[in-house]
């Protein structure tokens, strides 16, 4: 299910967005918090998190920074490979990260 709903989104981000102006009133983007959230956590949370941040989406609410929170259960087993970062994860409180997405910057020796 999950994989559907993102592909939804990349559908809408892709084909939709582009017809209607860009009114959203939060960053990250809605689409991008959705799909942030369905790679975080599970489809029926996701899509709670997803449809609550759309409704805040209007002109009652005053909008900004508006990050995914998830919970993540700490592991101890540690692996020392060099890794792709894709989201940092900033600690708030009782095992609950905001998410944030590394910015990926294209080097010329990467093309």
């Amino acid at each position: 299910m999950n994989r559907i709903s993102k592909y939804l989104i990349r559908f809408y981000q892709k084909y939709l967005s582009v017809i209607s102006f860009g009114s959203c009133r939060y960053y990250p983007s809605c689409s991008n918090y959705a799909l942030w959230q369905y790679e975080n956590n599970t489809f029926f949370k996701a899509t709670y998190f997803t449809i609550s941040r759309i409704l805040r989406c209007n002109q009652l609410f005053a909008g900004g920074f508006d990050y995914p929170v998830v919970k993540i259960v700490k592991h101890n087993n540690i692996n020392f490979k060099k890794i792709k970062i894709k989201y940092w994860l900033v600690p708030m409180a009782d095992d609950k990260y905001l998410i944030v997405k590394n910015r990926e910057w294209k080097n010329n020796n990467d093309e």
